[in-house]
């Protein structure tokens, strides 16, 4: 059995991301201080622990924290430089006007600039609206595999705000400044929404009304545009039935950047740019598993990597052909899997917790491997496991007890 070491020993949270807990050479961790995943309200600080001398530093710390906010969390490394995204509340968060899924953006801090912040989207809530800017709250970012871009879940605040949607983030070099009020955001990326959703879907069609929990797909060589993301999408089958299938969206940065009227008007949503249109991918009988998860893309772009429960209602591993949409189960496990899951760099392997263990399972094999050896009066293990980048080490999180409370800690298990 393989060693298990706690890494993280302040009486605080230490919660890891779903995704890009690691910095590009694999020297840095990447945290927030949540005590408890639902906690981004009360948190203050985002931090990084050198893997070598085993030291932490905070990155980042709100002004005027309180439990109302602004609260920041979720951090993401820039897969190529040393930029980290996050989630940050709006400053003026209050008992009146708390932290809240439509009240928050992106913010990223550049390690190798001093710690430097900045906005990474606009938020612009006085009409006419500024293109490229958004009304409303994103969360959960994630880097394009060539660290250039960002997609995102967004929840608007003054339009249908529990339509959650997938959008984009994309580098420009000179945003339109939106007009300096109190509620209002300037961020430096150009940002759109991708996913169409609507608030009554229409039972038997490809019509959602929510799009969440995506991932970047990089396209073939050749192909027009680099990337696509696949994203889970809740449709309604013929009778009426909630079945999680997924989609599948081409990201073309220039039509994205030339429809400037997708910023949308008064009484209206941000529009989905013309030329975007996303695509049904998946066309299954009970869809994929309610266990929340984010979908995983093959290296090369030719599968998806979800989740769906098997005819025990126990969480299986799944694959997706991105060019037919054919879903295959990869797992007849015994045990329900009960987290996220990440892959290895090369897409081999993927990770995951069941049974409050960690375990790690070889694709083209089938050979599963249980990495750690918790007792059956082990606290938790919370959130998505992480492999390095040289597939020697897998890092979690588990709750452990310290002077008479509990802390989310960072943990590491050798493979």
């Amino acid at each position: 059995m393989s060693k298990q070491k706690q890494l993280t020993q302040g009486e605080h949270g230490h919660t890891l991301h779903h995704n890009g807990v690691l910095s590009k050479d694999g020297q840095w961790i990447l945290f927030d201080y949540r005590n408890d995943e639902t906690h981004i309200a009360k948190t203050g600080t985002i931090a990084v622990m050198n893997l070598l001398d085993g030291k932490e530093y905070p990155i980042y710390q709100t002004s005027n924290q309180s439990e109302y906010g602004p609260g920041v969390g979720a951090a993401s490394f820039n897969p190529y430089t040393n930029q980290v995204v996050f989630i940050h509340g709006l400053c003026d968060a209050d008992k009146e006007k708390p932290y809240d899924i439509t009240r928050r953006t992106a913010v990223m801090v550049d390690m190798d600039r001093n710690n430097e912040a900045s906005y990474v989207d606009s938020r612009d809530i006085v009409a006419p609206y500024v293109p490229g800017s958004l009304r409303g709250g994103t969360h959960s970012h994630m880097w394009s595999p060539d660290g250039r871009l960002l997609s995102f879940t967004y929840n608007d605040e003054l339009i249908d705000s529990q339509l959650r949607t997938v959008g984009v983030m994309l580098p420009i070099d000179s945003p339109e400044k939106v007009n300096e009020e109190p509620v209002n955001v300037q961020g430096s990326f150009y940002a759109a929404i991708v996913s169409d959703v609507v608030d009554k879907p229409r039972w038997g069609t490809d019509d959602i009304n929510r799009a969440f929990d995506e991932c970047w797909v990089t396209n073939p060589t050749g192909s027009k545009n680099t990337f696509s993301i696949a994203f889970q999408g809740n449709t309604f089958n013929e009778n009426g039935d909630l079945v999680t299938e997924v989609f599948l969206v081409d990201i073309d940065c220039e039509s994205i950047l030339k429809d400037s009227l997708a910023v949308g008007e008064i009484g209206e949503r941000p529009k989905v740019p013309q030329g975007t249109i996303q695509k049904r991918l998946t066309y299954t009988e009970h869809g994929l598993s309610d266990l929340r998860h984010w979908l995983r893309a093959s290296p090369d772009g030719q599968y998806v990597y979800a989740l769906a429960k098997d005819l025990y209602y126990k969480n299986q591993l799944v694959r997706i052909s991105v060019e037919t949409g054919e879903m295959k189960y990869l797992s007849e496990f015994t045990f329900s899997i009960s987290s996220p899951i990440n892959l290895d760099s090369n897409g081999e392997f993927v990770c995951f917790v069941a049974n409050n263990q960690v375990y790690s399972f070889q694709f083209a094999s089938g050979n599963l491997q249980q990495l750690t050896d918790n007792l059956m009066d082990a606290l938790p293990i919370v959130g998505a496991p992480h492999f390095d980048r040289n597939y020697k080490t897998v890092f979690y999180n588990q709750i452990v007890r310290c002077n008479e409370s509990e802390f989310i800690q960072i943990m590491t298990t050798s493979i």
